[in-house]
C-alpha cells in the first residue's frame, strides 16, 4: 500500500503557511465548531481499493464524460451554508448532503461515488477544520483550499499537476466557460506554470450598479441620473427635502459601511464615477500594475465624500457600522442611494419594500463626472481552488465532475429544472448539493436577454432552463407573491440587467489585473496595509483627518510593505505577458 502521509518537510511548510496567515490561532479559538453531520466514511475504512493504483494514461481520445467501469470512490470534504441547511434540504424531502440527486448523477453517469470525510458549516468553521486536516497528514482525495494553501501544497509536492487532465478531459463547454473572463481565470491556478487547482469560473462578477429609490425621485421631481453630478444633487435632496414625508430630518443620501467596499453598500461604484479604482490592482497605462487606492483619482473621490459627510448626507456613525447595521437603516427607509451588485434587491433592498410597499428601488448604470463611461470595477475573487491529493489514481475525475455539472445544468442534454432550480421544490438551488459548482460569469445576463427576447415577441412559452425559472418568479410577484419582489428588479423590463447588457456589449468592465496567489510580502503585510487604508479613508471622509493625509497614506503604504508587494505583483504580471 502506498503511503499517503506527507513528509515532515511538507508538514512544516504547511504549518509555516498557517503561522504567517494567522490560522493556527484560529484553530485554537474557543468558538465551537458547528458539525452538521458525522463523517460519512473515515479514512481507516476507505473502501476504494483502486485509489492508489497507477494513474490511467492521459490520451488524446480521453472522454470528458467517460464512465468508470469499476466504480471510483472519491473522498471529499465540504462546507454547508445556511441556505442549504435551512432552505434546500427541507424543501427536497429524502435528500441530504450525503444522499441526493447530484451524488446519484455522478455515480450513475460517471461511475464516481462521492463520500465526505467531514462536513461543517461554511466560513470560519470550514477554515479551521481544513487547517486541522492539512496538518493531520491524512488528506482527502479532493479538497477545496485557499490560493495560499494551494501554492504551499504544490511547492510541498502534495497535490497533482492537473495540466494534462484539463487539456485532455475538459469538455468544450467547460473550456469555453473558463475562457469567458480571460486567461486570468486559469492562470491564477498555476504554480510554476502548471495548473495545480480548478477554481470558480465567475471570478469577477458581472457588474456594479447604482440603486436609487425612484419613488423618492418622483416625489421630489428629480430626473434620473445621467452624471455623477446628478447623483450628488439627488443625495443632497434626499437628505434635505424630507423624501419620506415624516417632517423629521432623518434621511441620508448614500449608504456606506465602515468597510467601505463590498457587493452591497460599498463605494466602488462611487469611486468609479471619478475613474478611480481602489482596492484592486490595475494597469497604470505603461504596462505595470499599481494598487488603485494610491492614485490621485481616489483623493478626488474622498474630497467629494468628505463634503457629503459634512453636509449630513452620510450617516454620522457609518465609521462604526457594518453591513448589517446599515441594512437596518435601509429597511427603515432612511437611505435612498446604494452602490452594489445586481443582487442587491435580494439583500438588503427587499427589507425596505417589506416595510414600505411604496419603496421602489431601481438600478442604473454607473455614471461619471466628465461624460466618459465609468467602468464597472471587477475585483478578482478567486478565493478557493479544488486540488487533488498527490498519488490519487484518477485526477481526471475532478475534471469529469466539473464537465457533468455544466452539462446537466446548461448543456444540450441537461435538465435545469431538475438539477439547478426545480419548480417542484419551490425553485431552491439544488445545484448546491454538488460538491463542485462551476458556473458562467454571464449566465444571468444571458438569461435576462432570453427573457427580454420573449417579452418582445410575446413568446414566453419558448423559455427553458434558467430563463424559465426566473420568469416564473417574476410572474409569481406579479400575481401577488411579495417575496419575489427582487426578481423583476433584476430581470424585469426595467430590470438592472438592461445595463448589464450594455456593460458586456461595450466592454465597460475594469477587470483587476492581478490574479495570482498571495505574494510573500502580501501574506505578511496585507492585513496591515488594509487597516491603514480603511482607517485613513474613513478619517478623511469623517473630517477627522485633512484631505492631504491621503498623500501621507500613499507614502506610508509603500514604506510598510507596498513597495515590495508592488515589485512581487509585477514580477508575476511579467510571467503572464
Amino acid at each position: 500500500m502506498k503511503n499517503n502521509q506527507p513528509s515532515s518537510k511538507a508538514i512544516l511548510l504547511l504549518i509555516s503557511l498557517m503561522l504567517t496567515t494567522g490560522f493556527i490561532s484560529a484553530c485554537s479559538s474557543n468558538s465551537p465548531e458547528k458539525q452538521t453531520n458525522t463523517p460519512t466514511q473515515s479514512p481507516a475504512n476507505n473502501s476504494s481499493t483502486g485509489n492508489n493504483e497507477p494513474k490511467e494514461a492521459v490520451s488524446g481520445d480521453a472522454d470528458p464524460f467517460g464512465k468508470y467501469e469499476t466504480p471510483l470512490t472519491i473522498r471529499f470534504t465540504r462546507d454547508v451554508d445556511n441556505d442549504t441547511q435551512d432552505n434546500i434540504i427541507p424543501k427536497t424531502p429524502g435528500e441530504t448532503i450525503e444522499n441526493n440527486r447530484w451524488l446519484k448523477a455522478f455515480s450513475e453517469k460517471l461511475g464516481i461515488n462521492v463520500v465526505y470525510d467531514w462536513t461543517v458549516s461554511t466560513g470560519d468553521a470550514y477554515t479551521q477544520k481544513m487547517n486541522v486536516t492539512l496538518t493531520s497528514g491524512d488528506l482527502p482525495d479532493m479538497l477545496r483550499v485557499t490560493p495560499a494553501q494551494m501554492k504551499q501544497l504544490a511547492e510541498a509536492d502534495l497535490i497533482e499537476d492537473l495540466t494534462p487532465y484539463w487539456e485532455q478531459y475538459a469538455s468544450d463547454d467547460l473550456k469555453e466557460l473558463y475562457a469567458e473572463q480571460g486567461p486570468a481565470v486559469l492562470n491564477s491556478a498555476e504554480v510554476n506554470g502548471k495548473i495545480m487547482g480548478i477554481g470558480k469560473a465567475d471570478v469577477y462578477g458581472d457588474g456594479v450598479y447604482l440603486w436609487i429609490r425612484k419613488d423618492w425621485l418622483d416625489k421630489l421631481n428629480l430626473p434620473e441620473p445621467t452624471s455623477l453630478q446628478d447623483v450628488l444633487k439627488i443625495s443632497e435632496a434626499f437628505t434635505t427635502q424630507d423624501p419620506d414625508g415624516n417632517k423629521v430630518n432623518d434621511t441620508y443620501g448614500l449608504a456606506l459601511t465602515k468597510d467601505l467596499y463590498g457587493g452591497a453598500m460599498g463605494l466602488e461604484g462611487f469611486f468609479a464615477g471619478y475613474h478611480a479604482y481602489p482596492n484592486m490592482w490595475i494597469d497604470d497605462g505603461s504596462g505595470n500594475l499599481v494598487w488603485g487606492s494610491t492614485l490621485p483619482e481616489v483623493k478626488e473621490s474622498l474630497k467629494a465624500l468628505s463634503e457629503m459627510y459634512k453636509a449630513g448626507q452620510l450617516d454620522k456613525e457609518f465609521g462604526v457600522k457594518d453591513g448589517g447595521k446599515v441594512a437596518e437603516s435601509i429597511a427603515a427607509g432612511k437611505i435612498g442611494i446604494d452602490f452594489g451588485a445586481q443582487w442587491n434587491p435580494m439583500y438588503p433592498l427587499i427589507s425596505n419594500y417589506q416595510n414600505d410597499p411604496n419603496a421602489n428601488w431601481v438600478g442604473y448604470s454607473l455614471v461619471s463626472v466628465d461624460g466618459k463611461p465609468a467602468l464597472s470595477p471587477q475585483r478578482f475573487q478567486a478565493d478557493s481552488y479544488w486540488v487533488v491529493r498527490k498519488g490519487f489514481s484518477n485526477p481526471e475525475g475532478l475534471i469529469k465532475m466539473f464537465n457533468l455539472h455544466v452539462e446537466l445544468n446548461w448543456g444540450k442534454t441537461g435538465d435545469f429544472d431538475y438539477y439547478y432550480m426545480p419548480a417542484a421544490n419551490d425553485s431552491v438551488g439544488v445545484w448546491k448539493y454538488s460538491p463542485v459548482q462551476p458556473a458562467s460569469a454571464f449566465k444571468n445576463i444571458r438569461a435576462f436577454q432570453e427573457i427580454e427576447e420573449a417579452r418582445k415577441n410575446n413568446s414566453f412559452d419558448s423559455l427553458t432552463g434558467e430563463a424559465l425559472a426566473i420568469y416564473r418568479n417574476i410572474k409569481a410577484f406579479e400575481e401577488g407573491d411579495a417575496s419575489q419582489w427582487g426578481w423583476p428588479k433584476i430581470y424585469g423590463a426595467e430590470g438592472v440587467y438592461r445595463h448589464g447588457v450594455n456593460y458586456m456589449d461595450n466592454e465597460r468592465f475594469m477587470y483587476e489585473k492581478f490574479a495570482g496567489p498571495p505574494t510573500e510580502t502580501m501574506a505578511e503585510r496585507k492585513s496591515t496595509l488594509e487597516a491603514l487604508e480603511k482607517e485613513t479613508f474613513v478619517k478623511i471622509i469623517m473630517g477627522a483627518a485633512p484631505l492631504d493625509d491621503f498623500d501621507k497614506f500613499v507614502d506610508n503604504w509603500y514604506k510598510v510593505g507596498g513597495t515590495d508587494i508592488t515589485k512581487e505583483v509585477n514580477e508575476w504580471y511579467a510571467t503572464t505577458k
